[in-house]
């Protein structure tokens, strides 16, 4: 666990050392969530009944900051270093390194995660404060969210890890890191809640991971999943964790037959 550690020290150096960029980064994120406040805030004081997808203003709100927050979580910094690696060389010194090489991408995550929920709990408390508060969970309610939000993690990682890999096959990631959140905030439910989707697209997400990185522990936040029904949903990101996990395995072994390392 030793290595492990160290990479997760020096990864948060990193965001030390290159805080200014790492912020930047995450501006993107709160003026993103900002125009969802206000967009949403608008199409509820144009409903007469003051509820959309069964949810009033005030639980909106609570789900559009976890929403804020998984989605910064693992921000585009992480996804960029991920990429980088690839990139600029750097993949072909880790492979003569004792360690595995997914985990320790993993390590350097939570590392830069430590910075990124730093910044989240400041950003999204003051966000929070501007559009009026939104009702917090219970405590046995905010115990499953918190694992749940634990979930997101790996899960999330094991996406932008896969993503960041491909880089091997197009050169670039720029193009894939656009893409992959395109596609996220969609099934997720980032942008708009999965029961306002039609049910052709609420089909799609239910057989698709997406839903575990902001559906899923929204609704444990928000009390619309308890109990037995927020257990099972905390279970599918754990299976789907595993699947992508074994998933971005094989991606990584059919990279590294590509690797070319030119020099002595």
């Amino acid at each position: 666990m030793t290595p492990y550690l160290s990479l997760s020290r020096m990864a948060w150096s990193t965001v030390l050392v290159y805080r200014t960029e790492f912020l930047l980064q995450l501006v993107g994120s709160v003026v993103q969530a900002v125009a969802l406040f206000a967009v949403w805030r608008a199409l509820f004081a144009g409903d007469a009944d003051g509820s959309l997808a069964g949810l009033s203003w005030e639980q909106m709100k609570g789900y559009l900051f976890v929403s804020f927050l998984t989605g910064t979580i693992l921000s585009s910094f992480t996804d960029g270093q991920l990429a980088l690696r690839v990139l600029d060389g750097s993949v072909a010194l880790d492979l003569v390194r004792p360690i595995d090489y997914q985990l320790a991408r993993f390590a350097e995550a939570v590392g830069y995660l430590l910075g990124e929920l730093m910044v989240v709990a400041a950003m999204g408390t003051v966000l929070l404060l501007v559009f009026g508060g939104a009702p917090l969970p219970d405590a046995s309610q905010a115990a499953l969210f918190l694992v749940s939000l634990a979930a997101v993690v790996p899960l999330k990682f094991a996406l932008v890890y896969a993503v960041g890999l491909a880089c091997f096959w197009t050169g670039n990631f720029h193009g894939l890191s656009m893409s992959r959140i395109a596609v996220t905030s969609i099934l997720s439910g980032a942008l708009v809640p999965i029961a306002l989707y039609p049910q052709w697209l609420q089909t799609i997400c239910a057989f698709s991971p997406f839903p575990g990185i902001v559906s899923t522990p929204a609704l444990i936040f928000l009390g619309e999943a308890r109990g037995t029904a927020a257990l099972s949903l905390v279970g599918v990101q754990l299976l789907w964790t595993v699947l992508l996990w074994l998933a971005a395995r094989l991606v990584w072994r059919a990279a590294v037959r590509r690797l070319v390392v030119h020099g002595g």
